[in-house]
């Protein structure tokens, strides 16, 4: 051995120890600046993990699963994943892909026999691949899920009642519905449950040990968080909504501790250990870009970071920050936050997940982990920033006001009965009390009160779904036609 070899040890050595020494600065940082945050938005609960050039360096819990509760969030508590569940759907279709299984251009019907659409082109045409992409040319058709009480495959089923918005791979609007039909394809060329397979292939093999596919499997666990709503000023412990019927598009639940596995994994490559569980190949094709997102439907986030385009990739958003490549996901159900992000380019990536409804604190949190990684300070105020986006003057965001002085046109009592809409299910309107009652698809209740003219403001029995206005509407022979909610007409039953 030369006598230059121990000097590069040592050299070597004293690198790395200011490499972590300079990582635990970063960390203290961090954890002062997530706790200011919390202190602003002010959620329950709130769990980030950082994954650093290969190492998980950072995992923490803050406040507690329920609020008015002692139990403190830590790094195993259970939060929804929801719309993050999607990228791991992706990443199961390139383990089949590499399978030889299936190819990413394939036509779905081609396994789905039953997939059936009202335009017969869509149909024929429509690709794993476009599945997984948003831009099927089919408009959002989340009614199907949360607004009917019906299983995952009459909802597939009623896609065929659902009219062509645009044409296919020519925009982008978010569907759920066909992640759900992805799963499907999963199901039927694996022989396995869609959670089943993920479990198999990807969270056993990278020891995501406290990660289940459905909020029926965890009911019973005791370390979860519960879903949260901001009612005017005061936090309410809310239903935990369940997207169960939906699976494969947001049905997910794990903690950070196993979401830090999951990242790792991410930054390096597909690879676990000696194991490469997605090939190079089609690991690269999760990332790459697949469509162009139009600028009306950025983030509102991207009011501030300003990118200079946004596109969509298998399971993931991307844009451009400060010169790099983001890759990013929300995950949002009802009083239940999440998101992932990562600069593969810069070896860095966060997991954030909190317990109260839109609660933008995770966007800041991962916008501050970039900085403090790419400038080693933190640089910007993401959290007061995007408080001040999310929360405007009240001042300029007054409610409507109803006209005064006018009457409905119809007695209370004609406007009871059964409203139907071919797609979108029917409403029940009775008599509660002294006042009009609404039943939505047996999933969405509520009363309603006299607005103005024939129009009546319902208020929701569930408060996190707020109000909406009913218009009731005279047909050419001047009776009682429809009734107008959603922008939707749903007809009287004769």
């Amino acid at each position: 051995m030369s006598l230059k070899s121990p000097l590069i040890i040592i050299f070597f050595l004293a690198l790395c120890n200011l490499n972590a020494q300079s990582h635990s600065e970063k960390i203290s940082e961090l954890d002062a600046y997530i706790q200011k945050g919390v202190e602003l938005w002010n959620p329950p609960g709130l769990a980030v993990t950082v994954v650093k050039d290969g190492e998980i360096i950072f995992k923490k819990g803050y406040g507690v699963t329920t609020i008015g509760s002692n139990n403190k969030v830590d790094e195993n508590t259970l939060f929804v994943c929801a719309s993050t569940t999607k990228a791991f759907v992706a990443a199961g279709l390139a383990i089949l892909v590499d399978d030889g299984k299936i190819h990413w251009d394939d036509k779905v019907i081609n396994y789905l026999p039953e997939f059936q659409l009202k335009d017969s082109y869509l149909t024929r045409e429509i690709t794993i691949r476009d599945l997984l992409t948003h831009r099927t040319g089919l408009g959002n058709t989340d009614y199907l899920w949360s607004m009917m009480t019906i299983s995952s495959d009459s909802a597939l089923y009623k896609m065929r009642e659902v009219e062509k918005t645009y044409s296919l791979r020519s925009s982008f609007i978010y569907q759920n519905l066909m992640y759900l039909a992805a799963g499907k394809v999963i199901e039927v060329v694996s022989g396995q449950d869609w959670g089943n397979f993920l479990k198999e292939r990807i969270y056993q093999p990278l020891g995501m040990n406290n990660t289940y596919p459905l909020l029926e499997m965890v009911k019973s666990i005791k370390n979860k968080a519960d879903a949260h709503y901001d009612f005017e000023g005061k936090i309410t412990k809310i239903e935990q909504m369940s997207a169960d019927n939906i699976g494969p598009a947001g049905s997910m639940w794990s903690s950070v501790n196993d979401m830090g596995k999951w990242i790792q994994f991410l930054l390096n490559n597909g690879v676990k250990g000696n194991d490469t569980l997605i090939s190079p190949t089609n690991f690269k094709e999760l990332f790459k870009p697949q469509q162009i997102i139009p600028a009306n439907e950025f983030y509102p986030t991207q009011q501030i970071t300003k990118p200079n385009w946004m596109t969509y990739g298998l399971g993931w958003f991307q844009h451009d920050y400060r010169g790099k490549m983001v890759q990013f996901h929300t995950g949002s159900l009802a009083g239940m936050v999440a998101i992932a992000g990562m600069i593969p380019e810069e070896n860095i990536g966060v997991y954030v997940m909190g317990n109260l409804d839109h609660v933008e604190l995770r966007h800041a949190v991962m916008y501050t982990v970039f900085d403090l990684f790419m400038d080693g300070k933190i640089t910007k105020d993401w959290s007061k920033e995007l408080y001040a986006l999310y929360h405007p003057d009240s001042e300029t965001q007054k409610d409507p006001e109803p006209i005064k002085n006018t009457k409905p046109s119809f007695e209370t009592t004609a406007l009871i009965g059964t409203y139907t809409n071919t797609q979108y299910g029917s409403i029940k309107i009775s008599k509660k009390g002294n006042q009009l009652a609404f039943n939505l698809n047996n999933t969405l209740l509520g009363t309603m009160n006299h607005w103005h003219y024939d129009t009546y403001k319902g208020v929701f029995d569930k408060k996190e779904y707020g109000t909406a206005m009913v218009s009731f509407v005279r047909g050419a022979d001047g009776k009682l036609n429809y009734l107008e909610i959603f922008g939707e007409q749903f007809y009287i039953s004769k």
